[in-house]
This record gives C-alpha cells, sequence and structure tokens, in this order.
C-alpha cells in the first residue's frame, strides 16, 4: 500500500521552514517541577550551612559584598584581604578588582531586608528554580508533551552541574543560569533579538560569560543579521574592557590576577579528571547535546576551564559546570523536537541513576540532620562572639559572623595587618588555609590573649584588655 510523504512545512520562499513551538501547554507542570526543585535545594543549603558546611570562601566573601551593596558601599570583603597580591594593606578587598559581577547588586534589597548570608543562599535556589522553569516550560512547548516538560524539568533540575552549584555555598553564576535558560528558550522559539537580549545580561554576571554571549551571537547572525551582530561585537568589546581596563582598575595590583595564574601543570595534565567532566556532559543528554548547533554555546566555558594550569576547575565538583547545564538542556530540545526518537524518560533515568553519589544524596541521610558535637560546638563558639566587634575566624565558621561582625580569615596575616582585631574563633581542624588554625592559636597564646571558651576543637579566644 502506497502511503503519502510526510509533510514538510517550507516558508513564503519555499525554503524547509524550522520547526517552531507547538501549542503552549498548561503551565501547572513547569511551575511544580520548579517549586520541587527550590523546596528541595533551600532545604539542603539552609542546613548544610546549618551544620557549618558553607565556607568564609566564598559564601562569606559574597555575603560581605552583598551587605556592602545594601549599605550603599561599594562591594568589598575582609575575608578575601587573607589572600590579597602582596603589598594590599586595606580593609576589605575591592571585589569588582577580582571579578566582575555588578548583577549582585540585585540581592542588595533582599539583603537590606534580611539581613543574612541565608538570604543568598535561598536566592540562589530560587534562581535555579527559576532556570528548571524556563527549561520544563520550553520541553513542554517544544515537544508537545506534558511528560516531556515533567521529565526533562526533573532531570535538569536536578542535573550534577546544579546540584554541585547549590552544594558549593553561594556565587554569582546562579544569576547565569536563567539568563542562559532564558536566551536559549528564546533561540528555540526563533525570538531572536529576545535571546540576545537575555545573552546580554550575562556580561553582568561574570567576565568571562561574554565569550558564551558573543558565540550565540555568531549564531544569531544567520537568522538576524542586527541582532547577532551586535550581541557578538558588544560582548567582545565590553568583556575586553572590563578584563583588560575595569578589572585592573579597580584590583588593588593593576592586574586581573586570573590572567596570570601560577601553577606547575600544563595542557596536556589532568586529562583522567577532564575526560570525566565531558563525559558526565554527554552522560545526561544521552550524547545527543552534540548534535545541536547549542552545543557551541559551551567550548568558551571548557576552553577555559580544561586549558586551565589550575586543577580546581577541571573536576565535576564545585560550581563551573552550572552555566553548561540550561546550555545542554537546550541543545537536548532542539534535537529531541527534530527528531524525536529518544523517550522523554531516558534524561531523567540518567539523573536518578546519578542522584545518590551526588550532593543532594545525603538528604536522605540520617547523619545530614543529626546534630554533631562538632556543629554544637560551633554553634555555641560563634553565638558568644558579641555583634559588632572585628573577629577572626576559621573559613567554616566566617560565614556565621559576617552578618553581625566585621570578619577576616583567620590567619597570621590577618592579625598581623589588622591589630583591631580583638576576637579569635578556630576550629583547630579547619585544612584551609593550610596549617594557619594551629598557628594562629600559637600566635595569640604568645601574645597572652585570654580563652574564653573550648569544646570538641573549637576554641575561642579574646584579646588582652
Amino acid at each position: 500500500m502506497l502511503t503519502a510523504p510526510p509533510y514538510v512545512p517550507v516558508d513564503t520562499r519555499g525554503r524547509v521552514a524550522r520547526p517552531g513551538p507547538r501549542a503552549a501547554p498548561p503551565r501547572l507542570v513547569p511551575a511544580l517541577v520548579g517549586a520541587v526543585v527550590f523546596l528541595v535545594y533551600a532545604a539542603y543549603t539552609l542546613r548544610e550551612h546549618q551544620r557549618f558546611g558553607t565556607t568564609g570562601y566564598d559564601l562569606g566573601i559574597f555575603g560581605q559584598g552583598v551587605r556592602a551593596y545594601a549599605e550603599l558601599r561599594l562591594p568589598g570583603s575582609e575575608i578575601r584581604t587573607a589572600t590579597a597580591p602582596a603589598g594590599f594593606s586595606g580593609d576589605a578587598y575591592p571585589l569588582l578588582g577580582d571579578h566582575f559581577h555588578p548583577v549582585l547588586a540585585l540581592l542588595a534589597p533582599l539583603y537590606r531586608l534580611a539581613p543574612h548570608v541565608g538570604t543568598l543562599l535561598l536566592a540562589q535556589a530560587a534562581l535555579v528554580a527559576v532556570s528548571t522553569y524556563v527549561v520544563a516550560r520550553t520541553a513542554g512547548r517544544h515537544l508537545g508533551n506534558p511528560w516531556a516538560a515533567l521529565s526533562l524539568g526533573l532531570a535538569y533540575g536536578f542535573s550534577w552541574g546544579l546540584q554541585e552549584l547549590i552544594a558549593f555555598d553561594f556565587h554569582e553564576v546562579a544569576f547565569a543560569v536563567p539568563l542562559l535558560a532564558l536566551a536559549c528558550a528564546a533561540y528555540l522559539d526563533g525570538r531572536w533579538v529576545a535571546a540576545a537580549w537575555w545573552a546580554s545580561g550575562l556580561l553582568l554576571v561574570k567576565e568571562d560569560l561574554g565569550a558564551t554571549a558573543a558565540v550565540l551571537g555568531l549564531l544569531l547572525l544567520r537568522h538576524h543579521r542586527r541582532a547577532g551582530l551586535a550581541l557578538c561585537v558588544g560582548s567582545v568589546l565590553v568583556t575586553g574592557l572590563v578584563t583588560l581596563v575595569v578589572i585592573p582598575a579597580l584590583a588593588p595590583d593593576g592586574q586581573y590576577g586570573y590572567l596570570t595564574q601560577q601553577y606547575s601543570y600544563g595542557v596536556f595534565d589532568g586529562w583522567a579528571v577532564k575526560s570525566q567532566t565531558l563525559v558526565g556532559l554527554l552522560a545526561i543528554t544521552a550524547g545527543l547535546v552534540l548534535r545541536s548547533p547549542l552545543a557551541l554555546l559551551m567550548l568558551p566555558t571548557l576552553i577555559w576551564r580544561l586549558t586551565s594550569p589550575n586543577p580546581a576547575y577541571w573536576d565535576t565538583a564545585l560550581h563551573y559546570s552550572a552555566v553548561l547545564m540550561p546550555i545542554a538542556f537546550a541543545a537536548l530540545i532542539e534535537v529531541m523536537r527534530r527528531d524525536i526518537r529518544l523517550p522523554v524518560f531516558i534524561p531523567l533515568a540518567i539523573m536518578a541513576l546519578m542522584f545518590p553519589a551526588k550532593p543532594m544524596g545525603d538528604l536522605v541521610t540520617p547523619q545530614f540532620w543529626q546534630v554533631s558535637p562538632r556543629e554544637a560546638a560551633a554553634r555555641a563558639a560563634v553565638d558568644h562572639v558579641p555583634a559588632g566587634v572585628s573577629v577572626a575566624a576559621s573559613n567554616s565558621l566566617a560565614p556565621h559572623l559576617t552578618d553581625r561582625t566585621t570578619t577576616y580569615l583567620a590567619t597570621r596575616r590577618s592579625l598581623h595587618e589588622h591589630p583591631e582585631i580583638g576576637w579569635l574563633v578556630v576550629d583547630t581542624r579547619e585544612p584551609f588555609p593550610a596549617g594557619e588554625a594551629a598557628a594562629v592559636v600559637r600566635v595569640v597564646e604568645g601574645e597572652g590573649w585570654q580563652r574564653v571558651r573550648a569544646e570538641s576543637g573549637v576554641v575561642v579566644y579574646r584579646r588582652a584588655g
């Protein structure tokens, strides 16, 4: 029996039309998926902070920066002075001379209403949840299936890159996640100007994201020449201005420090670790990400990470892969709408298999919710420090003090350069900075500081007199 050939839509010029979004499904499923993601991440991040799993590097630093914005000051961090360039003698390190992230000012009104670093953690969970709604909504629109919205939304929301973002303090790239999701959604919808506008917001998040925006501009050139050219050229110019002029002008040593990091590793080192990151990216999309031109948006981030001499950038851990997640899932949606052969539940099944090994797996372990002796001792120690004083604190204790004190990292350098420090709170088992916990205790005891509390390895000292 003869069958009719499949219908192929064409535009007014006789060319094959680009597939467009299907009839919009109800928003309920994407909204529910976003709500679930927010509640799970909020529960995890607040408990992780409560159990002293967050750190001064980086939650304490960002907390001090947002607090400065809320007090109508340029963002600075006393904690960051511990690793400032040699010769720096200020009270607070200018954060815009480290990374360019003026988008953090948007959190100032929230911090003003709720002056606690937990506000930053909840804001980060909310930003990820918003991006989850966008991805789930996009999947439902383009695949015409509410199950696609549910499956791909959950698979994206709990993808390993986003879990690692939530698990490691707060970072400015949380703002990039919804911006990238919105830009990719607009691209898939054929709303080229909107895609360019959303991507331009990346220039206010972090300086390295300008390259990602420029690549999207290149992709837009064949659809909307003016929008693509503006985004591409504008991103290159702004990125160059920020990295070569703005950041060096604000940096204490007049340099953009991330261009000259001193590590002994080369491009060909660490590929046993780097390959795990690449395999992880392929796994969450069953390898289909490579079939979409949107995958090109991942190249700038992957190139600077995999060629960096800093091994912290190579792994799947930490927050560096978060910006790759919305791109990967947008690419998956683009491929599936062209040739739907992959069952929509496969990405969700892959995520479920990886889930126990990732941070959110801790939520179902009793130890995560139990109050350990170390947590109780740390809580009592930070509560012993009065508000309004200058204090040096261990990395894991610092973010619990930044909202109500002037907090420095507990190092010998901090004690030497800031004689106004009158309190010291140290977990003697603190691994970062290496060797400093024991060293600062020896220094203050040698100078006659009074030890006012000691429990489970957490000690509190007060300057004599």
